[in-house]
């Protein structure tokens, strides 16, 4: 008997199986939605984005948050995605934003080159700061990732509490989209000499700025 085959007959024997036996079905899975409120949501999310380095704004109007963005790009150069919700409230129309892209090459061209890249978001994760991108032509993944500045602008209505009630919206997200991406916080790593480095897998710096 070899090392594998010994190790494998006592995890069966521990698990009260015989060998060839068929396994039972898994558990249904727990997915447990908790009572939170709109305003716990965003203070609680807020939170945890200011936490993890990000820069936050709880905009109380659409003015406000087309206000705070003019402010941040003003001088840059800056790319917006195409999502509704930026159209809608104005961030598109603001001088050095350009948006309305539909060829991936001068999408990536001008990701390349723009200092702030400016999104929304389909979801937002208040336990964990957590902003939720699901690939789609409104919500292309270069804008979110590769300028050095992310600028997200959420209506509050999108902010979940957490993967669970994700999960329980979008059970299998891999049948309605390429790739969904989970973005907490700016980028960073520690895998050299353990000293944290931001900004070297994405941006450096994340805007979230949450629109009652």
């Amino acid at each position: 008997m070899t090392a594998r085959e010994a190790i494998l007959r006592d995890v069966r024997r521990n698990l009260g199986r015989a060998e060839g036996a068929t396994p039972p079905p898994p558990p249904e899975p727990r997915i447990r939605i908790p009572e939170v409120s709109r305003e716990d949501r965003i203070a609680r999310m807020l939170e945890r984005v200011s936490a993890l380095a990000g820069k936050t704004l709880h905009a109380r109007s659409a003015g406000d948050a087309v206000e705070y963005v003019a402010a941040r790009t003003a001088g840059q150069t800056a790319v917006a995605s195409n999502a509704p919700f930026l159209r809608q409230i104005g961030v598109t129309e603001l001088p050095g934003v350009q948006s309305g892209f539909t060829d991936e090459r001068n999408l990536r061209e001008a990701c390349a080159s723009a200092e702030i890249g400016i999104t929304s978001a389909d979801y937002a994760l208040a336990d964990t700061g957590t902003l939720v991108m699901m690939a789609s032509p409104a919500e292309a993944r270069l804008v979110s990732l590769l300028p050095p500045v992310h600028m997200a602008i959420v209506p509050a209505e999108r902010i979940l509490t957490g993967l669970d009630e994700l999960f329980s919206l979008h059970p299998l997200p891999a049948s309605e989209t390429s790739s969904m991406v989970l973005i907490t916080g700016p980028s960073r790593t520690a895998d050299i000499e353990q000293i944290l480095v931001r900004g070297v897998h994405g941006p450096g710096e994340i805007h979230v700025v949450v629109v009652d």
